[in-house]
């Protein structure tokens, strides 16, 4: 038996790994070195190539050149069964359960002992009860993973990565679905892990998780290797600096807000969708002139259904909505585009499917929504030369990189897609502006650059509802914070009143004690 200790020992090592698509270079001459029994954080901007090497770990991608040891021993790594065979287990940004199976069900599939699934589900039973106890997993076996919230539904996808004996564990944005809770229940369970020799890698953006989290942390920045960190010795700023390869302003200068008229409102705004599920339940907001106002919860709580019935794209079932003189509900519907003519901005959650067209030139979707307006369109045809310049003006206003109005939508970055999609919405002066995710999957220097545009529109006295998954996100824009659980509102707080605890109990349908003496515990 070796006398080597976990600090010298190596879980996997990573010399000169190369791989191309084509003409991207997407990992480039990496070399990689994660002690055993440790958490080890992999940063970078989106395209920096996290993903691509990850794959080529798990056994989805073969890498062109480079050698990879697990254990110090040289492995060839051609499919995901080895990777498992070897140790290594992958829990994936969006989980790869089936609905209508049971977590034993799930946790067993591909992986049982024989023809006979009797005897499967049995020793698994066991297998799962111990693996649990000892990780802290805590799930209840038999129930059906369609009625499990998602902090569970990620530990199942953790036991059937340690069922299938993983020591190496990989997890892609582990948290993006979880409350500040079940994110801090998810970094007790990384230590119990790690207490019994599990190494885990973290991918994320979230540098407060890294240094959080992580006892090492290594930075990708265009395909290559850009620095190893141990976490202890760097901090936020270094880190964002690494990743982008300049200085990054990580709080936004905000004054206090100074609200004033209200420009919309809702009245018990209700939605039951067509499979007759109430997704928003009597929810009742105002929005004022100066102020933004943050809507958080975790994902799936009614944000979506609310944001874009707003925006004209659902009807309600009861209630109605306000904007001006002008006032909707079910028996007088809005229409996106009644909704822009009232002055009301949006922009989309979902960029791709919502926000543009992918196999549209970046022209064509930098008028989208707009296309009908006197401007852009002659007797006949489009003014082309008007939309060019007008899709120039804003490339260089926004930033937007590459400067070229006749390439492809889905050419350009997430970043660069995002900032476009603001800069059309901002260019129609809108006096409300409805913003989804406004940094879901763009990098840390365009969310620098979003984040203050955002604030400089709110002074100059626009009001906008901010929703976002991203805590951090809400608390450095928001002037007021409404959370809203399960379709309802669960409470309202001021941006001075804000923090990870308070928001985070709320999230989970929970008014904290903090709050219950101004509330007189009413939610």
């Amino acid at each position: 038996m070796s006398t080597v200790s976990n600090e010298q020992r190596f879980a996997l090592e990573l010399r000169g790994i190369d791989k191309r698509f084509g003409a991207v270079h997407a990992n480039n001459n990496i070399d990689l070195q994660v002690p055993v029994g440790t958490i080890h954080g992999i940063i970078g901007e989106n395209g920096a190539g996290k993903s691509t090497l990850m794959n080529i770990i798990y056994g989805f991608y073969i890498a062109d050149a480079g050698e990879i040891k697990i254990e110090g021993i040289p492995r060839k790594l051609l499919s995901s069964k080895e990777a498992i065979s070897y140790g290594i287990g992958m829990v994936h940004q969006h989980f790869m359960l089936i609905d209508n199976f049971s977590v034993l069900e799930n946790v067993i599939l591909g992986a049982e002992n024989g023809p006979l699934l009797k005897p499967s589900l049995a020793a698994a039973r066991t297998e799962l009860e111990r693996l649990a106890k000892e990780y802290q997993l805590d799930v209840p076996i038999d129930a059906l993973i369609e009625d499990l919230p998602v902090g569970l539904q990620q530990r199942v996808e953790i036991l059937k990565a340690l069922y299938r004996g993983a020591k190496i564990l990989i997890l892609d944005e582990p948290t993006g679905v979880l409350t500040p809770q079940e994110t801090e229940h998810l970094f007790h369970i990384f230590d119990a892990l790690r207490r019994e020799g599990v190494t885990i890698i973290l991918i994320t953006h979230k540098l407060r998780e890294i240094l959080a989290a992580t006892d090492n942390v290594s930075v990708m920045r265009q395909g290559a290797m850009v620095a190893h960190r141990k976490t202890a010795d760097t901090n936020k700023e270094e880190l964002a600096e690494l990743m982008v390869g300049r200085k990054v302003r990580l709080k936004v200068d905000k004054k206090v807000a100074n609200p004033k008229q209200i420009l919309l409102s809702t009245d018990q705004l209700t939605y039951t969708d067509q499979m007759g599920v109430d997704r928003l339940k009597s929810v009742s907001i105002n929005i004022k002139a100066g102020e933004i106002v943050g809507i958080a919860g975790v994902s799936g709580n009614g944000q979506s259904e609310l944001i874009n019935m707003l925006a004209g794209l659902l009807t309600p079932t009861s209630g109605s909505i306000s904007i001006g003189n002008t006032h909707i509900d079910a028996g007088h519907p809005a229409t996106p585009d009644s909704i822009r003519q009232l002055r009301v901005g949006h922009i989309p959650e979902d960029r791709l499917t919502m926000g543009l067209i992918k196999s549209f030139s970046a022209e064509e979707s930098a008028i989208l929504g707009h296309q009908n307006q006197p401007k852009y369109n002659g007797k006949i045809l489009n003014k082309l030369k008007v939309i060019t310049q007008e899709c120039t003006r804003l490339m260089k206003e926004w930033d937007v990189r590459p400067q070229n109005p006749k390439l492809r939508s889905s050419l350009f970055s997430g970043g660069n897609q995002q900032k476009l999609i603001i800069a059309r919405e901002v260019d129609q002066n809108p006096n409300i502006l409805l913003i989804g995710q406004p940094t879901r999957g763009v990098d840390i220097g365009a969310i620098e650059f979003i984040h203050k545009r955002i604030v400089e529109l709110r002074d100059k006295g626009k009001g906008i509802l901010l929703v976002s998954v991203e805590l951090d996100e809400i608390m450095t824009l928001a002037d007021r914070i409404i959370v809203m659980f399960d379709g309802h509102i669960v409470g309202e707080v001021s941006a001075a009143q804000a923090n990870e605890k308070i928001l985070g109990m709320m999230m989970a349908n929970i008014m904290p004690d903090e709050l219950q003496a101004t509330t007189g515990g009413k939610q």
